[in-house]
């Protein structure tokens, strides 16, 4: 028997990085009054990294009233590392409904969760965001949106799918882009005709698949899901199986929540199709079932992609610790990080062999800069090795994971990001010539010729490529060519940068610091010009004699010192230096604090 509940709706929202989703769900929001005004505010991006950053990385559920329905909104991460997030939350809708800039059209991340919502059935509405932009193109968008929809295998009725156009920003809908629409009404309307209402038996035995995780200060863990059948009440007894059936553990509902705005609401009850979030197990994890008694066999989950990056994550022992954080000693670190292994999908953290370390692995470089930055903002000071790849054996062969890259660039720098990425062992499967004087490149290379690439990337197009990478497979270990191939500068004595020094040491490479900068025995100054590394005082004042020289002094005018951002340095360091990472800094040094201790790192690297 199905039963379905008539006035439920649940839909996703799919778009690439920076096209506008949060905005628009900000505006639907207010304008059905679930929240009050928001003024620009984008506030399903809570996170402040993810305001700064401009993306969205955690997946967020809403629930929007309109009229006698109840749409259930969960808005996804558009980027690649956080891509394991969205084919999740896919299971838990009925409905999506498709970002696409009037400009940019659909962009790579689009086509990746597309063809996972396409798989899954589902029927997307298309909407063109950004019609107001001077380089609109709407009617080609359309055509490049089919001829995706066409390429993913999307069936007849997925390539019926209806448009319309807005500008999320001014929070309007229109069905006629030549036509300024008022309000998001017709969003709204098209979302209750042509998304069909969830299907369930609210009789049977109560069985959900886990989608998200966080944690509660007050009831512990809470987990997130849609309901597949059955009702859940609160204190009903309950049990976590895993994916291959295994019982996790029993429990009941200690709290059951409804989402109610950005707000999770208690509920007492909740029926088949529901997406409800509930606290009282504490160990059931994303693609566990959660479910009645007498269930023994779990739903067809997703895997969790695996780690494919791998950090050391210490204590920060340099001779500025301490200055600015006031979580310093392992045993914090280590607490933060196996509590954030709880609720990041994604995320594995091990107790490393060094005491005072812990091994950190995760998705990429931009999952785990992110873990980086939230503890520094929360008083954490740490330093972190150079990521590595995670190496995995099949029939006693190493293999190493492979993604799929896909490159956007201006034609004029096509060259030069083909070079990079031979060099990097990456090989190109296809190019198209886009509009615009644009290209795509589609590579399949190794994550591990991939680190430390981005940086270079938006230099070699001077910040206009797009670059997006995706899991693919494991394959055989393939020789990459070694990384920076210039020396540093580091310091051998501590004390303050001298304006007088940092002057003289421009003319051997490419300063780091500042006039001022504090500096110590083993911090890196700046890169060297030639390949070896090479110690230099950055402190030394000019001496000062009674004899009056002839000509003034000229003030010393600095070159300004190089960013070093977190992203940055992480990929910079070698495998004998770390990054030092505080609330207020981000420096780089060697493992050795002088120069003996040093050149035994050095061998130690060169030996391995």
């Amino acid at each position: 028997m199905s039963t379905h509940n008539a006035s439920l709706r649940n839909i996703a929202i799919i778009a690439h990085v920076d096209h506008g989703k949060t905005t628009l769900v900000d505006a639907l929001l207010s304008q059905t009054g679930t929240v009050a005004n928001t003024q620009g505010e984008r506030v399903m991006d809570s996170n402040d990294i993810e305001r700064e950053r401009g993306i969205t990385i955690l997946a967020k559920t809403t629930s929007i009233l309109y009229k006698d329905h109840r749409i259930n909104v969960v808005d996804t991460p558009g980027h690649a590392d956080f891509g394991g997030e969205v084919e999740r939350i896919l299971g838990m809708v009925d409905g999506a409904v498709l970002l696409v800039d009037a400009a940019e059209g659909p962009m790579p991340q689009t086509k990746f969760v597309l063809g996972k919502a396409l798989q899954l059935g589902l029927r997307p509405i298309l909407v063109v965001n950004k019609i107001d932009r001077s380089d609109a193109r709407p009617d080609d968008v359309i055509n490049e949106t089919f001829d995706l929809f066409d390429s993913l295998g999307a069936t007849q009725e997925q390539l019926d799918f209806p448009i319309l156009y807005a500008v999320g920003r001014e929070g309007w809908v229109t069905p006629d882009y030549k036509v300024k629409g008022t309000d998001c009404q017709p969003l709204l309307d098209l979302i209750v005709k042509h998304v069909p209402a969830p299907q369930g038996d609210d009789q049977a035995p109560f069985q959900m698949l886990v989608t998200l995780v966080e944690r509660n200060a007050f009831v512990g863990r809470i987990v997130t899901g849609r309901i597949v059948s059955g009702t859940l009440r609160k204190n009903q007894p309950l049990k976590a199986l895993g994916r291959d059936g295994t019982e996790i553990e029993k429990g009941k509902a200690v709290e059951v929540y409804g989402f109610q705005g950005l707000k999770k609401v208690p509920v007492t009850e909740a029926k088949a199709g529901d997406i409800v979030a509930l606290a009282g197990l504490p160990n059931a994890y994303v693609s566990h079932t959660v479910c009645a008694p007498e269930i023994s066999t779990p739903l067809p989950a997703l895997a969790i992609d695996p780690p494919t990056l791998m950090m050391t994550f210490g204590v920060n022992d340099s001779p500025l610790a301490g200055q600015e954080g006031k979580k310093l000693t392992s045993r914090e670190i280590g607490a933060r990080l196996f509590a954030e292994a709880e609720t990041n999908v994604g995320l594995i953290v091990e107790q490393a062999t060094q005491s005072e370390s812990f091994k950190v692995m995760g998705r990429g470089e931009l999952h785990l800069s992110v873990l980086i930055e939230t503890m520094r903002r929360e008083g954490f000071e740490l330093s972190v090795s150079r990521p590595e790849t995670i190496f995995r054996e099949e029939n006693g062969v190493k293999m190493e994971p492979y993604e799929d890259i896909i490159v956007d660039v201006d034609e004029a720098y096509a060259g030069v990001v083909m070079e990079k990425m031979g060099l990097r062992r990456a090989e190109m499967v296809d190019m198209k010539a886009d509009h615009h004087g644009k290209q795509r490149l589609i590579f399949v290379g190794p994550s591990r010729g991939m680190i430390g690439y981005r940086s270079e990337f938006l230099t070699d197009t001077r910040g206009t490529g797009v670059l997006t990478r995706q899991f693919k497979h494991y394959g055989p270990v393939k020789a990459i060519p070694a990384g920076r191939r210039n020396g540093v500068l580091v310091s051998m004595a501590a004390g303050t940068a001298t304006a007088y020094t940092l002057k003289e040491l421009e003319a051997r490479g490419t300063l780091f610091v500042g006039n001022t900068a504090p500096c110590y025995d083993g911090m890196i100054v700046g890169e060297n010009s030639r390949s070896d590394d090479l110690e230099v005082n950055p402190t030394h004042a000019k001496k000062l004699s009674n004899v009056r020289a002839a000509g003034k002094d000229e003030a010393l005018i600095l070159a300004p010192p190089r960013q070093i951002t977190l992203e940055y340095a992480l990929t910079y360091i070698g495998d004998d230096e770390l990054v030092e990472i505080t609330p207020n800094a981000v420096r780089l040094r060697k493992r050795g604090l002088d120069s003996h201790s040093r050149k035994r790192f050095k061998r130690e690297v060169g030996n391995a």
